[in-house]
């Protein structure tokens, strides 16, 4: 099912189709639509976007690859298997914030991790997160007991019934998670922080390599003149400050699905604590 998100004024432009693949209360909807806006006005253009509904990651994937795919882009971490199959433009969106992750855990239990300084520690619980999402692998490989779901909003209720016990989220999308509905019931861990090397990408449907050449020129010029920088600061400064990340107990893991060409060496791609 397709709508006409009003962005823009008029349909004309650049036309694009994108996958909402956390639903309409996706955390990370305003700032991409921010981006989105600053890469079409860095490169002179207006923007006409539709939503994609009722889709997943993986499912958008699937319609992307497609020759008639009426699906343009979505919004995730990076993995090999997705830089293969997609157009990826390479420029972190987030500077790489997607990889620095606090739990959320049931309120009834806000001492659950007081303890919790290592990763044998940690792999005494279970974590939740979405069936297709590359964390679900990073936290794997670590050794980390993990219980999907499909559906991101029932990630919320399984852990109020305690089916799970913490919900590794990033640290640009939790304070909006909190304010939700959905986290009625849930609070957020005072003690931890999980981080692992990653970006968050744009991901373009090889039917479209004009749109990923013109988002990524457009994110590079955002990037050189300081207006990405601007729009970053704007929408992650304060809520970063709330989280008091200093004081926490940080554990690290490995990514194996990291793609070699992550512009690591770009220090200004990157968020620095």
């Amino acid at each position: 099912m397709l709508c006409l998100c009003c962005l823009c004024a008029r349909a004309e432009g650049v036309s694009i189709t994108y996958a909402l693949v956390s639903g309409d209360n996706d955390p990370h909807w305003p700032y991409i639509q921010a981006l989105l806006q600053l890469a079409c006005s860095e490169m002179g253009q207006r923007c006409a976007l539709l939503a994609a509904r009722d889709m997943n990651q993986g499912r958008a994937m699937e319609q992307m690859q497609r020759p008639d795919s009426r699906v343009d882009l979505f919004w995730g971490m990076t993995s090999r298997e997705r830089e293969r199959k997609l157009l990826t433009v390479r420029i972190p969106l987030d500077k790489g914030l997607i990889g620095w992750r606090v739990p959320l855990i049931n309120a009834e239990r806000p001492q659950l991790f007081k303890s919790v300084k290592t990763l044998p520690q940690l792999a005494a619980f279970r974590a939740g997160q979405g069936q297709d999402w590359p964390d679900t692998q990073i936290l794997q490989h670590a050794g980390l007991p993990v219980l999907t779901s499909p559906d991101y909003p029932n990630l919320f209720s399984m852990l109020r019934q305690h089916r799970y016990d913490y919900f590794p989220r990033s640290v640009i999308e939790v304070q909006q998670e909190l304010e939700s509905p959905n986290s009625k019931g849930l609070m957020l861990d005072p003690y931890l922080l999980l981080h692992y090397p990653t970006a968050f990408y744009f991901f373009v449907s090889p039917q479209r390599p004009e749109l990923a050449r013109m988002l990524q020129q457009g994110l590079e010029k955002g990037v050189r003149d300081g207006s990405f920088e601007q729009l970053f600061k704007a929408f992650n400064s304060d809520h970063l400050r709330e989280l008091k990340l200093s004081g926490r107990a940080i554990i690290e893991l490995p990514n194996p699905l990291l793609p070699e060409a992550t512009p690591l060496a770009r220090r200004e791609l990157w968020f620095h604590p």
